[in-house]
């Protein structure tokens, strides 16, 4: 692994409570508390099921440039929406489409604890050269 720095993932993913489980430049699996992320009619909100999938594959992503000494960002998200969520813990995990020198790309499968599928997203992110010792 590089000797680069790690990036700073906390004030939005704590405050969604997201917590990572696994993590490699190939697959990252995180999981996030439903109740504090519902929208007003007590369901999972979907914006926060695309905040979890893109956080998610970015992690993924940053792993990946870091080993040249690179940063990812996200340049694309979509977001399918499968089945609501009201309670409990949502799971998410972004496996690797493809790892390039200048793009990454991932599928996230987020599903409950017991493996219902509630959202399928797809991210892609940007390798870019770290500017200004950064």
């Amino acid at each position: 692994m590089s000797d680069a720095p790690k990036p700073d993932f906390i004030p939005l993913a704590d405050r969604m409570g997201i917590e990572v489980i696994e993590a490699s430049p190939e697959r990252v699996v995180t999981r996030m508390p439903v109740e504090p992320n519902r929208q007003p009619f007590g369901v999972l909100a979907g914006g926060a099921s695309a905040m979890l999938a893109e956080s998610t594959a970015s992690r993924a992503a940053v792993l990946h440039a870091a080993q040249f000494g690179d940063i990812a960002v996200g340049v694309e998200l979509n977001a399918s929406h499968h089945a609501p969520v009201r309670e409990g813990w949502v799971v998410a995990t972004a496996t690797a489409v493809h790892l390039g020198r200048t793009t990454a790309s991932y599928e996230v499968v987020i599903q409950t604890e017991a493996g219902r599928r509630v959202c399928t997203a797809r991210a892609l992110c940007l390798v870019v050269a770290r500017k200004g010792g950064q």
